[in-house]
């Protein structure tokens, strides 16, 4: 609320011209026409399949490799040189690339999210793995556990809920590698919209755009946070 009465103050007061900065009312308005109007729930659903989708396939790809390394330190000290470095390289930085590689459909987009998230995931997957209890892992051979029985029903159960943490710590960013994405080479999308309105110099289309980014990316966020508490209930335990 403090957030909108500033900007409002800046807006309505003639603090701030509305060239480049619209008034709450007036994105209000735009919002309401690029829904009814100009097909903008088109470009949300557009939005939202390609980070779903380049998501889970960096999840399906990161999680047994990620656990893998965690559990295994030839795996490990394989993987984690490369891994390292290529988590900091910039996603964007591959757009050209892939767009010369698989054009600038659907393809592009997904790997740019796919980019932008599997390193990371990787990485932290393999170290809450590493991490496990290891007075756990000691209790688990000494009952005579073998080293695949050890990975599911001590790791894996032991690391869930804190990989569920980290899968909904990077669903976050990968919302900001498909505006990215989509503002090279897209014909739909959240990204495409705030392109245009840019060289209209709509900033009341802009706003809206980028507030419908942040509405969906935190009704995910709670939603993960629920299905974590319902599937992981022994997480709250551990904390208190």
């Amino acid at each position: 609320m403090l957030f909108f009465a500033v900007w409002a103050v800046a807006t309505f007061g003639g603090y701030v011209s509305k060239t480049f900065l619209a008034d709450p009312i007036t994105m209000v308005k735009s919002g309401y026409t690029l829904i009814t109007e100009m097909g903008f729930l088109k470009d949300i659903g557009m939005t939202v399949w390609r980070v779903v989708g380049g998501f889970l396939i960096a999840a399906a790809i990161a999680l047994p490799l990620g656990v893998a390394m965690g559990a295994y330190k030839p795996i490990e000290a394989f993987f984690e040189p490369f891994v390292s470095f290529s988590r900091y390289l910039p996603a964007s930085a591959f757009i050209p690339l892939l767009i010369l590689w698989v054009g600038i459909g659907e393809e592009q987009k997904l790997a740019v999210i796919f980019i932008g998230s599997f390193f990371q995931l990787v990485l932290m997957i393999a170290v809450v793995v590493g991490n496990t209890r290891r007075d756990l892992v000691e209790a688990a051979y000494t009952l005579g556990a073998s080293d695949a029985s050890l990975v599911k029903r001590v790791l894996i159960p032991s690391a869930a809920p804190e990989i569920a943490e980290i899968l909904r710590m990077v669903l976050g960013w990968a919302w900001t590698y498909v505006i990215v994405a989509e503002l090279i080479g897209a014909s739909s999308g959240i990204g495409y919209m705030i392109t245009n309105s840019q060289a209209l110099l709509a900033t009341d289309q802009i706003i809206f755009g980028i507030i419908v980014i942040g509405v969906i990316g935190l009704v995910s966020d709670l939603l993960f946070k629920f299905a974590n508490q319902r599937f992981f209930p022994w997480a709250a335990l551990g904390k208190a």
